[in-house]
């Protein structure tokens, strides 16, 4: 007569079986990660005391002993060039006129083909939210152009396309205050 062998447990109940490997791989894998972050924070020195409390610890801020400076020989402000230092000027109490804004107008391109888009870019301090007219410059006048852009950031970019061939001259005019920025130039291809 054959000896019948013992049935191995799995055998018998393979989800119970299952449910031990899955809880033992659990356990094994939770037991890896939780020595990788606790050898992480010692590296990294986060959390845990290791005796030295703030109050206890020293200074890290390291201040130089202060020494004499040697005065200056130079002049003390930049002239732009051809100017002059006038010792009798004394400061004025009124605003000076380049104390008003200003607005710089350049163009991205100074040669385009006909209805080729380009931009009109520019500088506008103090004109936040300012909504400029462009105009070109027509018949010995300066008409309205059909393009409009708003200041952000103190700064405005504006699309513009002609096919008016020949060099067009433009330039932007705050809507509100009637300021006007300095003349580009640009040439259109025929």
């Amino acid at each position: 007569m054959a000896e019948k062998l013992p049935e191995r447990p799995s055998e018998e109940h393979p989800i119970i079986a299952g449910l031990v490997a899955l809880v033992g791989v659990g356990l094994v894998v939770g037991l890896v990660i939780g020595l990788v972050v606790l050898a992480g924070t010692k590296v990294l020195g986060i959390g845990g005391d290791d005796g030295d409390s703030a109050a206890d610890s020293k200074a890290s801020l390291y201040l130089p002993t202060p020494s004499k400076t040697e005065a200056a020989s130079g002049p003390e402000i930049t002239l732009a060039p051809g100017e002059t230092e006038s010792a009798s000027e004394e400061p004025s109490e009124t605003p000076s006129k380049s104390a008003e804004p200003k607005i710089t107008l350049s163009a991205s391109v100074v040669d385009v083909g006909p209805m080729e888009q380009f931009q009109l870019t520019g500088v506008y301090p103090k004109g936040e939210g300012a909504i400029l007219t462009v105009e070109r410059f027509e018949g010995g006048a300066w008409a309205v152009f059909p393009a409009t852009g708003s200041v952000s950031g103190e700064t405005f970019q504006i699309p513009v396309q002609t096919s008016k061939a020949g060099v067009n001259r433009f330039r932007v005019v705050d809507s509100d205050s009637g300021l006007k920025s300095d003349v580009v130039r640009v040439t259109v291809g025929g």
